[in-house]
């Protein structure tokens, strides 16, 4: 029910999925009426009988105070989804809705795994390299973070690379604004100290936000204020971007010729960097998984997010990373 639009975009969205993945099944969680309603819109029985609508008589505006979420509405259709994982019905749970609220009811219901204090948002970020993406974590869970969480931050980004990506040895980095060692605040600076001495992680050093799409490293860790910022920042420009493409292509003939025979070449540029593409942040660090959709997403772009919920299950990414988990904080400064 959550995000900007609701069962116009995920209804939709699951019909899409269910076509392309013959053995899911999904369950659809909010005011029963409405959701079938926009069930019966889209027809094709055969992948109705793979939905199982769940009612929920609440719901979670994207306004409101995740504290009053968690505290008065335990019936809304976020906090009946993050139940059925926490109960075994559903093995994750995909939401548009309130991030701050996701976030705060995901944390009180599954618990964080053992020796994380919080969970982050982290999804992959395209790069220079084909096929490669880039992990920046935190995304905006916790605004505030010790050097201390930077450096659980970086236990998870590590495992969720090695997992995820198939990557044997992340490169690990800390964004600063500059990367020469002196650069930073304190909190940083202990951090990076930390992370030098643990064996387990293979920490890199400082990097800038240019160096985001890169390539040269796995993962970027930095505290949720700055890793919001680069996020909203990225989407402006996209949208900047993309707004002066159109306002030229329109200016005169001889533009409208021109952009005529490089229509081919704007359309497989527009499909690599379609934000949608990479749609869908993981909430790491609970023990169950959660992904977090954009709220304006479209229903290809919840999809996308869906199908991370569906890697992550298949790869049994929460049980991995607290294997690893184990392994890396045993004897080691990070907690």
């Amino acid at each position: 029910m959550g995000g900007d639009h609701g069962p116009v975009v995920t209804v939709p969205a699951a019909f899409r999925l269910l076509a392309k993945y013959p053995d899911v099944q999904l369950i659809l969680v909010g005011n029963q009426e409405k959701l079938n309603s926009a069930i019966d819109a889209q027809g094709n029985p055969a992948l109705k009988d793979r939905i199982i609508i769940r009612h929920a008589s609440e719901e979670v505006f994207m306004d409101e105070l995740p504290s009053k979420a968690l505290r008065t509405k335990k019936d809304s259709s976020m906090r009946v989804a993050i139940n059925l994982v926490k109960e075994g019905v559903a093995q994750a749970c995909v939401s548009a809705g309130n991030t701050g609220a996701l976030v705060a009811t995901a944390r009180f219901v599954l618990k964080t795994l053992p020796g994380i204090d919080r969970p982050a948002i982290t999804t992959g970020f395209p790069t220079m390299i084909s096929n490669k993406n880039t992990y920046v974590l935190d995304l905006g869970a916790n605004v505030d973070s010790s050097a201390d969480y930077l450096c659980q931050l970086a236990v998870m980004g590590t495992v969720l690379s090695s997992v995820v990506d198939n990557n044997s040895s992340p490169k690990v980095a800390l964004l600063n604004i500059g990367s020469e060692e002196i650069k930073g605040n304190e909190q940083i600076k202990t951090a990076s100290s930390l992370l030098s001495k643990n064996e387990n992680i293979n920490y890199v050093g400082y990097v800038e936000g240019d160096d985001i799409f890169k390539g040269n490293v796995d993962v970027i860790v930095c505290d949720g204020f700055m890793g919001n910022v680069v996020l909203k920042t990225i989407e402006g420009a996209l949208k900047l971007v993309t707004f002066y493409a159109k306002k030229n292509m329109r200016r005169n003939l001889f533009t409208k010729l021109t952009t005529m025979l490089a229509l081919p070449m704007l359309r497989r540029l527009q499909k690599e960097i379609d934000p949608g593409k990479y749609n869908g942040a993981t909430l790491i660090g609970l023990q169950g998984i959660v992904i977090k959709s954009h709220g304006g997403a479209n229903s290809a772009a919840f999809m996308h997010a869906v199908e991370k919920a569906i890697v992550e299950v298949e790869r049994n990414v929460p049980q991995k990373i607290r294997d690893e988990l184990t392994k890396i904080f045993k004897n080691t400064e990070l907690i």
